[in-house]
């Protein structure tokens, strides 16, 4: 991958990222793969090839597909966040929301051989709607989650620091994946933080060695008491 995609996969972890520019990069990355399909398939087609060499044409050919497909998924993804109306917040509980999808993900951690730590014991009430940030809990924890190196510890904190709600993520991470930093895992991350700044949330991601952290922060609409439940009602 080229060093311009690297340096935006930085660049997103001290500065906003700028929704039209990410769209654009990605337009520009979606060029590599669909170069590369031309040209397998104007050589398979350029002369006679044995069976081996067009299964072979083949196999690179849906490589070259699926990471279009990808690349297109989080385009898509990314136009939809632009032109999606603001839904009417409810009231409802951070941590036991993510002691829900933790919860969730813990088959997956399993295989994968990850242990799970899970810290969400104060209640974190903020607005939001329920649907939305369900939906965006789940892609935040399972992409970071996809990314922990196996047997290492996956660490999910959610706790009140005066009057703000802090969700951190951490993991010791696996060898870059192929086609870094355009894999499906790393553009759900990033996906990821544009859906949380959308929704008013203060991103921030750090690296110390192989060890990454995601520190969200939203606002609480009041400060937690133990009769607010957790399904969201007070």
């Amino acid at each position: 991958m080229s060093s311009t995609g690297c340096q935006l996969a930085l660049q997103t972890d001290s500065s906003p990222p700028d929704r039209r520019s990410l769209l654009a990069h990605l337009l520009h990355a979606l060029n590599q793969p669909l170069t590369g399909l031309q040209c397998s398939l104007e050589l398979a087609a350029a002369a006679p090839r044995t069976r081996e060499e067009y299964v072979r044409a083949l196999h690179e050919g849906l490589e070259l597909t699926l990471r279009m497909r990808i690349l297109v998924e989080a385009m898509r993804e990314l136009a939809d966040t632009e032109e999606e109306e603001p839904k009417p917040g409810e009231t409802l509980r951070l941590d036991a929301l993510v002691r829900e999808t933790a919860d969730d993900l813990r088959p997956v951690a399993e295989t994968r051989k990850v242990r799970l730590r899970i810290a969400a014991d104060v209640p974190l009430p903020v607005r939001s709607s329920r649907a939305r940030l369900a939906a965006l809990m789940l892609r935040f924890l399972e992409s970071s989650l996809s990314m922990a190196r196996e047997g290492s510890d996956f660490q999910v904190a959610a706790e009140r620091e005066r009057d703000q709600a802090v969700l951190t993520v951490s993991w010791s991470a696996s060898p870059p994946p192929e086609h870094s930093p355009f894999s499906r895992s790393e553009l759900g991350l990033l996906l990821a933080r544009v859906a949380w700044e959308r929704v008013g949330g203060a991103w921030l991601h750090t690296r110390v060695g192989d060890r990454q952290t995601c520190t969200v922060r939203l606002p609480l609409v009041s400060p937690p008491t133990d009769s607010t439940s957790a399904d969201g009602e007070s």
